[in-house]
């Protein structure tokens, strides 16, 4: 039997968002990065060539720019898209969805990241929602940080069926952390200006099933994201069911405030010590004694890894457009197998 072709990957830009899908796909044993792009000249590209990381520059000028910077440049953006499977748009919000002709021109897969609209490509990305509808497609856009907790959660619930409707309370990280000397919201609180916000109608992209209503509002700090949830569960449930559906996720850690885990640099502080790259917690972190139960009501409340969290799911959803994996529950597992998730906590 012939051993399976792995799927060749590019990312198309290398920031926040870009270096941790980078590291995330060479980890993978199906998956080859064939290289990242970007425009910059600053500390930033140079990392991708100290992590063995082909670079590319996004067009010609940009190679020749960071040439002249003394960077060892394999091409241009023109060049690596010529040698993939699949492209991972990693670049800001609106930019993607200007490079969205240039992939279907030269009929690329590909992957944007959730500060496109769903429009741009038709479909948006949870893996356990719905991973089987965008297998073979020629895109998808993995949702924002936000959103895929929404639906990470709130799908645990549905699969336990347990879920009939859910109102949410976000209160959301400034800016990201290495930008947090250049700018961001001091000495205030700034809500979201209308009410749904965003994340709603959003996971309802993912799920239209979805009977939830989300509130937020922008607070200073950059570590993470931190949201309460009222549930209205199908009928009265125990406690220990309620965390046995989340359980049922390997991308949702129940985390305990009576371990110490109390506040969201705790956390972040243990992704450190356990040596997860750039800190990152994949996982929804969800505390288990927070929890509470009254009759038919679920009340709970989780971190979100602004930075880390989408990870997986970028990575799952290069499996389901390759077409390499028709399964959700096969693709997961070889995820966090090379991620690390579901080693955390027992």
């Amino acid at each position: 039997m012939s051993t399976p072709t792995k799927i060749r990957v590019a990312v198309n830009g290398y920031g926040v968002i870009g270096k941790r899908v980078a590291d995330g796909v060479a980890r993978q044993e199906d998956m080859i990065l064939a290289g990242v792009a970007d425009i910059g000249t600053d500390w930033r590209p140079r990392m991708a060539i100290r992590n063995g990381f082909p670079l590319f520059g996004a067009t010609a000028e940009h190679a020749d720019a960071m040439q002249q910077a003394g960077m060892d440049v394999a091409g241009t953006l023109d060049d690596l898209l010529g040698e993939v499977d699949v492209v991972v748009d990693c670049t800001p919000k609106r930019v993607a969805a200007r490079n969205v002709e240039l992939y279907r021109r030269l009929g690329r897969k590909f992957i944007l990241q959730g500060g496109e609209k769903h429009e741009a490509t038709g479909h948006s990305f949870v893996a356990e929602a719905n991973y089987a509808s965008a297998v073979g497609r020629d895109s998808t856009r993995v949702v924002s940080c936000n959103t895929t907790s929404i639906v990470r959660t709130l799908t645990a619930l549905k699969k336990a069926g347990l879920l009939r409707r859910a109102r949410g309370t976000l209160l959301r990280r400034a800016t990201d952390p290495w930008e947090s000397h250049q700018g961001g919201i001091m000495n205030t609180l700034v809500p979201e200006g209308q009410i749904p916000s965003h994340q709603g109608p959003d996971a309802q992209s993912v799920d239209p099933g979805l009977d939830e209503i989300t509130m937020a509002v922008k607070v200073p700090e950059t570590l993470a994201h931190l949201h309460y949830w009222s549930v209205q569960m199908t009928r009265p449930a125990a406690k220990e069911e309620v965390l046995d559906a989340f359980r049922a996720s390997s991308r949702i850690a129940l985390i305990q405030m009576s371990d110490g885990l109390a506040a969201l640099n705790v956390v972040k502080e243990m992704m450190a010590d356990i040596g997860r790259p750039h800190d990152n917690l994949y996982e929804v972190a969800l505390w288990a004694d927070m929890l509470r139960v009254e009759g038919d009501e679920l009340f709970y409340a989780y971190m979100v890894d602004n930075q880390a969290i989408v990870i997986p799911e970028t990575i799952d959803a290069v499996r389901a457009l390759a077409g390499h994996e028709p399964e959700a529950s096969a693709s997961i597992r070889r995820t966090d197998a090379a991620l690390g998730i579901g080693s955390l906590f027992v």
